[in-house]
């Protein structure tokens, strides 16, 4: 018997188990954590992208040019592919991010149908400033777990990506 505290999933799997005792429900365990954790990791997260007037998204489109390196341009395509969002919701979001100052779009010299996406200079800053209060963020978030066991964590949750991509 395990002497940790039960936590909610515990909860849901024992009304399951009074139930429907003939049914095995093991795996709500590990996916209703790993749903709850995300709900959860996803609320800490908004907070600290709240702290620079920004969205979840917004953060995610501006950390994926700044991650491209300089000079922080990309075509719509490559951050919709990246991000897994449709195009014509990318277009919405790029409009949002153009009003807000933080990119520009610029004619493609490869393609003239095609515009380019690129961070502007406060669009810059900004993601700068933001990408270092997330990843204190996550290493607060993180920190009550050892250093050994995250790193079987984080090897066990890759195996189960790997497994989901297939």
């Amino acid at each position: 018997m395990s002497t940790q505290q039960a936590d909610a999933v515990d909860i849901i799997l024992g009304q399951w188990h009074k139930e429907r005792p003939d049914l095995d429900v093991s795996p709500m365990g590990p996916i209703g954590r790993i749903r709850r954790c995300a709900t959860l990791l996803q609320r800490k997260m908004d907070a600290t992208f709240a702290e620079f007037g920004m969205t979840s998204w917004e953060f995610d489109v501006l950390a994926t040019l700044r991650r491209s390196g300089a000079p922080y341009c990309l075509a719509p395509t490559a951050l919709f592919s990246s991000l897994m969002i449709t195009s014509g919701t990318m277009t919405h979001r790029l409009k949002g991010l153009e009003a807000s100052g933080w990119i520009e779009r610029l004619p493609s010299t490869s393609d003239a149908r095609s515009m380019l996406v690129q961070l502007s200079s406060t669009g810059l800053q900004l993601i700068d400033k933001a990408v270092e209060a997330h990843v204190a963020n996550e290493h607060r978030i993180l920190a009550a777990i050892d250093a050994v066991q995250l790193k079987e964590l984080d090897d066990r949750m890759a195996e189960l990506l790997r497994a989901l991509e297939e």
